[in-house]
């Protein structure tokens, strides 16, 4: 399933101040888009995506707004663009996040991502929509995340890393 946001929806939204007073993901994962999706938390399902518009992730640093997607098993967040500070977040803990035009997504279509060809594939539609996907992405999103990566690879893998 895909679901659908519109532009500016903002780390509030996802993980509202007043309910944010954990960092365990489980938690968080129960109060994902509390006020603004009431349903969300309770029918997310893994592997679902989340398709938005402009200035997706606006507002605060809240690296609990990430935490919480990922523990709902969101597969990936793909919108037209995404608040510079969110986006990392989404890097460092490993949130497929996809650069690419949405308008024509809609909640029933059947997605698939092809990392390597940067394309999100329409099923439904039998469309692909050019997609913009980083390597660093790439890389820490296979890894889980930038933690998971330096247990594996050590601190001295970073240098590594920056020169994809």
């Amino acid at each position: 399933m895909n679901w659908i946001f519109g532009n500016n929806i903002n780390t509030d939204l996802i993980t509202p101040g007043r309910y944010n007073i954990t960092t365990d993901a489980k938690e968080l994962s129960k109060i994902a888009f509390i006020e603004h999706r009431p349903e969300f938390a309770k029918t997310v399902k893994k592997g679902d995506f989340i398709i938005a518009g402009n200035n997706f992730g606006c507002g605060s640093s809240r690296e609990t707004a990430v935490t919480a997607l990922k523990a709902c098993g969101i597969k990936a967040v793909i919108a037209k663009s995404f608040a510079r500070i969110f986006y990392r977040n989404c890097i460092d803990q490993g949130l497929l996040s996809i650069l690419a035009p949405t308008d024509n997504i809609n909640e029933n279509d059947k997605l698939k991502i092809d990392i390597e060809k940067q394309l999100v594939l329409n099923i439904t539609k039998k469309k692909e929509i050019k997609a913009v996907i980083p390597p660093l992405m790439i890389k820490l999103y296979e890894s889980s995340g930038i933690i998971p990566y330096l247990k594996k690879n050590g601190l001295g893998s970073l240098k590594k890393l920056f020169e994809i």
